[in-house]
């Protein structure tokens, strides 16, 4: 055989210098992002993103009450062209997403925050920026000119609430998240197996792991200490010294948080405000009755009360419960473009999702969560042309068994 009938049939690919893209290359969905963030990141740092409380039972559940939703679809609709664009707290918002707080991004990726942020902007929707975020508010404004929302937790310490919401007012966030399902912290089995702490320490009980994963390792040592951005050199403490992230959590945290709280919010905030953490009807109909803007149906990603239903389970019941009084998100179990369509024909306005994008930086940084935004962007696409959806707006249970 000729030379020339050799390069006929054998293409040899081109070595991609890149390690980052080397490793995305690898990836096609979120599971496989989970994968490689946990050979990148040390265990207890893995466990704390991915874990939830005790047997996981809901955290599983969330994921699989998408896999066990089928469609329903339509055919020879002469769709052309398809729309996953929408308006999400009375802004365009090009997909129906809005990326979840998430505490402590940074033990995920030096850059944490920052990094999310600005994939979020790229993508045109929302992101949510954490109390207990390793970004401040205003390290995480001057990075982007997307659209910012500010999550608050009811600490006992009310003039620093106070504080902290009118740095978002200045820093024109356009809404706040009141999480309301942290009363008392979750028992996290799997960070108190590992004695984890945060911001993470490397001592004797972690120096193997951190030399098992040596490109995290130097990436921590080498960057400014992770730290509470936002409560920095306040007497509730910014995690100078590693904290119990329980102890610190029923100790700084008023588990007391009433409806009532929700009229306070509303008197040193005047935008949008999101209840997170909605897990039946009643509390829905009471939180629209009351007037907040969004309701965000969550069990805090199955890390707070082990038995909470599915979050997908309740979009439907609220939906025809709150009549459209406010907006519905579902946050929970996300994990492609076919559960967000799910989510929103069966009720919803839009979905919530951090777990994922967690992975997708723990992976590949902030490259890592622009490829999964990308990917949900063309999932939805893909799906609703399948289904025969032209639009957001045309999705409906028809579309999904219930």
């Amino acid at each position: 055989m000729s030379l020339s009938s050799v390069r006929s049939v054998v293409r040899f690919g081109r070595f991609e210098t890149d390690s980052v893209k080397r490793r995305l290359a690898r990836a096609a969905s979120v599971a496989d992002l989970r994968g490689i963030a946990q050979k990148r990141l040390p265990g207890g740092c893995f466990d704390y993103i991915d874990g939830g409380a005790e047997d996981e039972r809901t955290l599983a559940a969330n994921s699989q009450a998408f896999a066990d939703m089928q469609f329903r679809p339509r055919v020879l609709r002469g769709i052309e062209k398809i729309d996953v664009g929408t308006e999400v707290l009375g802004a365009p918002s090009e997909l129906p997403l809005v990326l979840a707080p998430t505490g402590f991004t940074r033990i995920a990726d030096p850059q944490g925050e920052l990094a999310v942020a600005r994939a979020a902007a790229r993508a045109g929707i929302p992101y949510t920026l954490s109390t207990l975020a390793t970004r401040s508010i205003e390290e995480v404004r001057s990075v982007s000119d997307g659209r910012l929302w500010f999550q608050v937790y009811a600490w006992r310490d009310r003039e620093l609430v106070t504080e902290m919401v009118q740095r978002a007012a200045a820093n024109d966030y356009e809404a706040l998240v009141l999480t309301v399902d942290t009363a008392v912290f979750g028992r996290r089995e799997r960070d108190v197996r590992r004695g984890f702490s945060l911001p993470p320490t490397i001592g004797a009980g972690t120096i193997i792991d951190g030399l098992r994963h040596p490109a995290w390792t130097m990436a921590f040592l080498c960057n400014e200490p992770i730290r509470f951005a936002n409560v920095v050199g306040r007497s509730v403490g910014d995690g100078s010294s590693p904290v119990n992230l329980s102890d610190y959590i029923n100790s700084q945290f008023d588990p007391a948080l009433a409806w009532s709280d929700i009229e306070w919010l509303r008197s040193i905030w005047s935008g949008r405000i999101v209840v997170k953490g909605i897990q039946r009807v009643e509390d829905a109909i009471i939180a629209a009755d009351l007037g907040v803007d969004a309701i965000a149906l969550s069990n805090h990603g199955g890390r707070q009360l082990d038995g909470s239903p599915a979050t997908l389970s309740l979009v439907s019941p609220v939906a025809d419960a709150v009549g459209g009084r406010a907006q519905i998100i579902c946050d929970g179990g996300v994990r492609r473009g076919s559960d967000i369509v799910k989510a929103i024909a069966a009720g919803a306005d839009a979905v919530m999702a951090g777990r994922a994008y967690l992975y997708a930086l723990g992976a590949a940084g902030e490259v890592g969560v622009d490829t999964l935004l990308g990917w949900w962007r063309e999932d939805m696409r893909r799906t609703m042309s399948l289904i025969g959806a032209a639009s957001i707006a045309e999705l409906d249970r028809s579309f999904i068994t219930q």
